[in-house]
């Protein structure tokens, strides 16, 4: 149930409306959401991981992603690899 979570609102949205959405996830990473709900919410919102992979980094900088990476420890590291490098 919680999968698919505003899944009909998000395919609404243009490209643009949905960056727009992902970069407000980074905003709440920043103010210390976790990341595995920021890449569970952005895969939605973008429509598929690898989508949000795309949407993620345009709104990182490079440097803020590697930082992330090397933040996280383990399976989590291994995730963080897979949605921001």
């Amino acid at each position: 149930m919680f999968d698919t979570l505003g899944a009909d609102i998000y395919q609404s949205w243009n490209d643009e409306q949905r960056k727009d959405e992902i970069a407000k996830l980074v905003t709440g990473y920043r103010s210390g959401l976790p990341l595995t709900i920021i890449f569970q919410m952005a895969s939605a919102i973008a429509g598929s991981p690898e989508a949000a992979r795309e949407m993620l980094a345009a709104v990182i900088p490079a440097e803020e992603r590697h930082r992330m990476v090397t933040k996280e420890k383990g399976e989590a590291q291994t995730l963080a690899a897979s949605f921001l490098m």
